[in-house]
């Protein structure tokens, strides 16, 4: 079976129904294709902070800043940075001025989907390929067998996305850091003394390199990432599917860090590993008739800039201003926001490459306190 859409956008994620729903705004039709099997398969997860000049301006774009911040989490702004010793070296309070409020990223997504027409997003479509057929169409091949035909191809389908090879052979490579991803649920009650250690917005701990980033979650639950720079092999000697097992062998990793810091992990209810990937710096394509790519799909680079979901929401929304002011002209509409996305990708994920040497590196946690004491507000 086939069917044909002028406007298919890959992915569900932020980056897509941005694009979906800026379009709408704008009277043209997009479907989006998903492969989740429904916007409640899982727990989108995660905290992130949503900013003025990327993020923001994108929902400005799609009419929801409003309702977006009805959904800002209260105090998410509040950030500390401790050494592996748990003393408090940098701390900074949310005092409801910073231009870069928490949401839940689920929170987030919700409020992406419930604005767009019923039927607008295909859930449980998984891609297998694409291919050219000239003159700007393309064909996209489902895991079901099915197919689907489009005059303009969106790749927003993340690091590993099957559109991109449409465009670039480029593939995200390994960046050195490896993750154990914890959530301690009901902190207060349950994780008193985690949950005094991290308060009530992100939390840094850094040395030796490797450290512990962590959020409270709006749910009051504790998300934290152990963090430390490894062989891309490391997490592959864990056995993951043994909770206590594998807090064990994260916690060797962090032998002489001070107790409550330690206790992010071992008294966690959920470990999941993960290692991080980028795209190399400066990413782009040659223009291609029908077909373009946003978010992660086109600069995948590393969290440690806070940008990914920003640049993702800004890169649909003007991309689907871009279409939306050149009706029966693609081809211009796609050079121009290119010609925005390449230098402004290319600053962010060199941004983050540069914070993820100097975090990890041998002099991480004082070059932070250099950094937020020195630098920039944080937040």
């Amino acid at each position: 079976m086939s069917t044909h859409h002028p406007v298919a956008i890959i992915g569900g994620g932020l980056g897509g129904l941005t694009a979906a729903r800026v379009l709408h705004v704008h009277g043209v039709q997009a479907a989006v294709f998903e492969l989740e099997a429904s916007a409640t398969a899982r727990t989108q997860g995660g905290m992130l902070d949503i900013h003025e000049e990327s993020g923001q301006k994108a929902l400005h774009a799609a009419g929801l800043h409003e309702d977006f911040l009805e959904i800002v989490h209260g105090g998410g702004q509040e950030m500390r940075l401790v050494g592996p010793d748990a003393t408090v070296h940098v701390r900074e309070k949310d005092d409801g001025t910073g231009a870069r409020p928490e949401v839940d990223r689920g929170d987030l997504r919700d409020l992406l989907l419930n604005s767009l027409p019923d039927g607008t997003v295909r859930w449980g479509r998984k891609v297998t390929a694409a291919r050219a057929l000239g003159d700007g169409r393309h064909e996209v091949t489902f895991a079901d067998g099915s197919t689907l035909t489009t005059d303009l191809l969106i790749g927003a389908d993340g690091a590993w996305s099957r559109v991109r090879p449409l465009l670039s052979d480029a593939t995200p490579a390994y960046t050195g850091v490896s993750f154990a991803e914890t959530d301690l649920h009901d902190a207060d009650a349950r994780h008193p003394r985690s949950a005094a250690l991290v308060g009530g917005g992100f939390f840094i701990s850094l040395g030796g390199r490797r450290g512990f980033l962590a959020h409270r979650e709006t749910d009051g639950s504790l998300h934290v990432y152990a963090a430390l720079k490894a062989d891309e092999g490391w997490l592959d000697t864990v056995d993951f599917t043994d909770l206590a097992a594998a807090k064990a062998a994260v916690l060797t990793q962090f032998e002489g860090w001070h107790e409550d810091l330690r206790g992010l992990v071992a008294d966690a209810d959920t470990v999941t590993p993960r290692r991080i990937h980028a795209l190399p710096v400066g990413h782009r394509w040659e223009r291609t008739a029908g077909v373009t790519l946003l978010g992660d799909a086109a600069h995948l680079m590393s969290p440690f800039a806070g940008e990914g979901a920003n640049l993702a929401m800004l890169d649909g929304a003007e991309l689907a201003e871009a279409i939306a002011a050149r009706p029966g002209d693609t081809e211009a509409a796609l050079a121009s926001y290119e010609q925005a996305l390449f230098p402004r990708s290319e600053a962010s994920a060199a941004e983050s490459a540069a914070s993820l040497e100097t975090m990890f590196g041998d002099r991480g946690l004082e070059q932070m306190i250099e950094f937020f004491t020195a630098g920039p507000a944080a937040g």
